[in-house]
């Protein structure tokens, strides 16, 4: 049943669209959609979450400076 599978794919693009405001937002937001994201891949998703939440963080902090 692929609609599942869709719901998670544009849960993660909603969550990629939003930065935060803050650092915690941020981690929160990154950890949700990578916890989707593996989720999707059939992964562990607290592996994911912890990924999703460093890799965000770190990327508004350097990049995109969403502050």
């Amino acid at each position: 049943m692929q609609f599942p599978r869709l719901l998670y794919v544009l849960a993660a693009c909603a969550g990629l669209a939003a930065c935060g405001d803050s650092t915690g937002e941020q981690a929160v937001l990154g950890g949700g959609v990578g916890a989707i994201g593996a989720a999707v891949l059939s992964a562990d998703p607290l592996v994911g979450a912890a990924v999703g939440a460093a890799g965000n963080v770190l990327y508004c902090k350097t990049q995109h400076n969403c502050n």
